[in-house]
């Protein structure tokens, strides 16, 4: 049933008009239509195997190309009919059918209940894919496929997924046997024939094993996506901007999402958030036996409380989860052998022409790498738009980077740890509220706040001076995480948060010195902050320093001196 809902998304597509009002942009509304075509598929369309929401981008791209030919999609517009479903739900479902980044819009995203923004053309590529089954393509680097559109014959490369009890946290890197693997077939010339020695090796480039195969479901979400982006300068190390964040111009409502960057790639962090998300439902759903959950139900779980009632497997911790389904080597592997299979489909890519194996392993090399650090090393951060901060009063000081030092703090209140987004939010707009309005500062004083919920919240962020360390504020980031630790400890992902990943990823980033200080609030200013229970866990962490060098009173600034640490919150300012 699930991939009949699928297909008869694309006869809604073909149907509907194009003037038709829409939905707000959000998960809920994409859930709401998965429900109501479930409601109404006829049970002769539940063997269709395409994702017609994707089909709908049916030009001449890339994308297209190599989703017709690991997905096997074919379609007679005239066999579907339209299905009754609201002129809204069409509406919604024609405008977020294909993933786009233009003029500084996004196009094709939804704000999702855990206030990440996802894109859903890869979300459902990867529910596409899993609901077929895990299909392996072998890959030898002699043979050459054409276009489905060239009207070709394809081999057979539909694989039946394994029939193993489904988990919550299953991983792409164990060998399937009951996966069915098929050849490339050698139709057309080799896209490097003719080229000048296409053979020459980069500098840089070392000699490695060139890949075998492909992973269908890895290839339509993410290998392919890195690949071709990171096509760009190939022979020198610029890399373009990856995971770009945004605003939505409301929240209540979304229409508009605006990237903070305007020269932002295709691989925005809505784009690898929906691409993740069809990692991780896409692996489950080919693992899972029939029947399998409906896609509304299965989405309703994943951004929501966690599927199966598991809190740890839902879209909040989407990076650790993917970032344990596949290791940096096969990933690498993954995108080296997708843009091998895009070389041999028809028409070719203009950039891939001509370019070696060597140059596309080096392409592969440091599309994985810049992901898997820059992205799936780093916590998702919730810019400032996103929880609803107040405008800075006045002009922020900017910092002098890189810093020496992180400064950890508890909020103490709010007591309770915030678990979802709606209530980290609140809590965010609270403290900011408190700072500026009883204390008379010029915005919240921390630079990061971050919730029991997976997320991290931008305060002042990497470049403005804090107001949370008096006398040392110019000095280190003031990272607190939302609870009162004085008897308790945060969980476990805050904890690993504000001790690997926040702290790394600046270093890599250059806001961090390598040879930072890692050290409780009380060690500066009088006070109980951050709490017994979560300063004498502090003391066993690797950048932990116990002796501190008191601050010479003439370097403290100005501003530190008028902005003292934060105080306790009254109970009635978290209303």
């Amino acid at each position: 049933m699930a991939q009949g809902v699928l297909w008869i998304l694309l006869g809604l597509l073909l149907w509907s008009d194009p003037g038709t009002a829409s939905l707000p942009l959000l998960m809920d509304s994409v859930i709401q239509a998965l429900a109501e075509l479930e409601q109404k598929v006829p049970a002769a369309n539940a063997s269709h195997t395409a994702s017609a929401w994707l089909l709908s981008a049916s030009n001449s791209g890339t994308h297209n190309r190599l989703y017709h030919f690991l997905l096997g999609w074919s379609l007679d517009a005239a066999e579907l009919g339209p299905y009754p479903l609201s002129p809204e739900l069409q509406g919604l479902i024609k405008e977020v059918a294909q993933h786009d980044v233009r003029e500084g819009q996004e196009y094709g995203v939804v704000l999702a209940p855990d206030g990440s923004t996802v894109a859903v053309e890869p979300l459902l590529a990867g529910l596409e894919a899993g609901l077929q089954g895990r299909k392996v393509i072998n890959l030898p680097l002699d043979s050459t496929a054409t276009s489905r559109e060239a009207g070709v014959t394809f081999p057979d490369v539909v694989a039946i997924a394994p029939d193993v009890k489904a988990t919550s946290s299953p991983g792409l890197t164990d060998a399937s046997p009951d996966v069915t693997t098929a050849d490339i077939g050698a139709n057309s010339p080799d896209a490097t024939t003719g080229c000048p020695d296409v053979q020459a090796s980069l500098p840089d480039a070392k000699a490695k094993t060139p890949p075998t195969m492909v992973d269908s479901l890895l290839a339509v979400t993410l290998a392919g996506n890195l690949g071709l982006t990171f096509l760009q300068g190939p022979q020198t190390q610029s890399h373009p901007d990856l995971g770009t964040e945004g605003c939505w111009d409301q929240l209540s409502a979304p229409r508009t999402f605006t990237l903070l960057d305007p020269k932002a790639s295709l691989l925005t962090t809505a784009f690898l958030n929906g691409a993740l998300d069809g990692v991780i439902l896409g692996d489950y759903l080919s693992r899972t036996p029939e029947p399998r959950p409906s896609l509304s139900h299965l989405l309703s779980q994943y951004y929501g409380t966690g599927v199966a009632r598991d809190p740890g497997f839902r879209s909040n911790f989407r990076r650790q989860n993917g970032a344990a389904l596949t290791s940096a080597s096969i990933l690498a592997q993954q995108v080296w052998g997708t843009l091998v299979l895009l070389q041999r489909l028809e028409p070719v890519h203009s950039q891939l022409r001509c370019m070696s194996q060597e140059q596309l392993a080096q392409v592969a090399a440091n599309a994985t790498k810049e992901f898997t650090e820059a992205f799936l090393g780093c916590p998702a951060i919730h810019p400032r738009c996103r929880w609803g901060a107040a405008p800075y009063q006045g002009r922020p000081t900017p910092l002098q980077l890189p810093l020496g030092f992180l400064y950890v703090h508890h909020t103490y209140v709010p007591a309770p740890p915030c678990t979802d987004f709606a209530r980290c939010a609140a809590n965010m707009r609270s403290m900011q509220r408190y700072h500026q309005d009883t204390q008379g500062w010029k915005d919240i004083g921390y630079s990061f706040v971050v919730g029991s919920d997976g997320y991290v919240y931008e305060g002042r962020g990497w470049h403005w001076v804090g107001a949370h360390t008096l006398g040392h504020n110019s000095r280190g980031f003031g990272v607190a995480i939302v609870g009162n630790y004085t008897a308790a400890l945060p969980t476990e992902a805050a904890l690993r948060t504000v001790r690997d990943t926040l702290p790394s990823c600046a270093v890599r980033a250059g806001l961090l010195r390598p040879d930072y200080a890692l050290l409780g609030h009380r060690q500066l200013v009088r006070t109980d902050c951050p709490g017994d229970a979560l300063f004498h866990l502090l003391r066993t962490w690797p950048h932990f320093t116990a002796t501190v060098k008191p601050r010479p009173a003439r370097s403290v600034s100005r501003r530190s001196r008028r902005e003292p640490p934060p105080r306790t919150l009254p109970a009635t300012d978290l209303q």
